[in-house]
Protein backbone atom coordinates (compact mmCIF):
# COMPACT_ATOMS: atom_id res chain seq x y z
CA UNK A 1 0.00 0.00 0.00
CA UNK A 2 3.07 2.18 0.44
CA UNK A 3 4.19 2.31 -2.45
CA UNK A 4 1.20 3.16 -4.37
CA UNK A 5 0.64 6.21 -2.48
CA UNK A 6 4.09 7.51 -3.25
CA UNK A 7 3.50 6.76 -6.66
CA UNK A 8 0.09 8.55 -6.41
CA UNK A 9 1.92 11.16 -4.89
CA UNK A 10 4.80 11.92 -7.42
CA UNK A 11 2.10 11.63 -10.81
CA UNK A 12 0.01 14.01 -8.22
CA UNK A 13 3.25 16.32 -8.46
CA UNK A 14 4.04 15.94 -12.01
CA UNK A 15 0.73 16.34 -13.21
CA UNK A 16 0.74 20.05 -11.70
CA UNK A 17 4.30 21.08 -13.07
CA UNK A 18 3.13 21.61 -15.98
CA UNK A 19 3.20 24.93 -17.88
CA UNK A 20 1.00 27.76 -16.41
CA UNK A 21 -1.92 29.00 -18.48
CA UNK A 22 -1.81 32.33 -19.13
CA UNK A 23 -5.16 34.48 -18.52
CA UNK A 24 -7.01 35.73 -21.82
CA UNK A 25 -8.31 39.25 -21.65
CA UNK A 26 -11.19 39.42 -23.43
CA UNK A 27 -12.67 43.25 -24.62
CA UNK A 28 -16.31 42.96 -23.79
CA UNK A 29 -18.30 41.91 -20.08
CA UNK A 30 -21.58 40.60 -19.47
CA UNK A 31 -22.99 42.04 -16.59
CA UNK A 32 -25.72 40.18 -15.16
CA UNK A 33 -28.20 41.69 -12.81
CA UNK A 34 -28.77 41.11 -9.16
CA UNK A 35 -30.01 42.21 -5.85
CA UNK A 36 -26.46 41.59 -4.74
CA UNK A 37 -24.22 42.69 -7.37
CA UNK A 38 -24.91 39.61 -10.40
CA UNK A 39 -22.20 38.15 -11.56
CA UNK A 40 -19.77 39.02 -14.42
CA UNK A 41 -18.38 37.46 -17.55
CA UNK A 42 -15.35 39.10 -19.53
CA UNK A 43 -15.06 36.19 -21.91
CA UNK A 44 -16.42 38.17 -25.60
CA UNK A 45 -14.62 39.40 -28.01
CA UNK A 46 -17.17 41.52 -30.11
CA UNK A 47 -19.90 43.36 -28.52
CA UNK A 48 -22.83 40.79 -30.64
CA UNK A 49 -21.28 37.33 -28.73
CA UNK A 50 -21.92 39.09 -25.67
CA UNK A 51 -24.79 40.53 -26.77
CA UNK A 52 -26.36 37.22 -27.79
CA UNK A 53 -25.37 35.77 -24.23
CA UNK A 54 -27.55 38.46 -22.68
CA UNK A 55 -30.29 38.26 -24.47
CA UNK A 56 -32.92 36.48 -22.84
CA UNK A 57 -31.63 36.57 -19.63
CA UNK A 58 -31.31 40.01 -18.79
CA UNK A 59 -28.04 41.77 -18.63
CA UNK A 60 -25.80 44.66 -19.83
CA UNK A 61 -22.71 44.33 -21.85
CA UNK A 62 -19.86 46.91 -21.55
CA UNK A 63 -16.64 47.13 -22.07
CA UNK A 64 -13.71 45.65 -19.93
CA UNK A 65 -11.35 48.34 -18.37
CA UNK A 66 -8.65 45.78 -17.93
CA UNK A 67 -8.23 45.02 -21.83
CA UNK A 68 -5.28 45.87 -23.20
CA UNK A 69 -3.77 46.31 -19.63
CA UNK A 70 -0.23 44.32 -19.97
CA UNK A 71 0.54 41.83 -16.92
CA UNK A 72 3.50 42.97 -14.51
Amino acid sequence: MKPFLFVSAVLAVLAGIGTHADARNFPWCAHYGGRRGGARNCGFTTFEQCMATVRGIGGICRRNPQYGLRRR
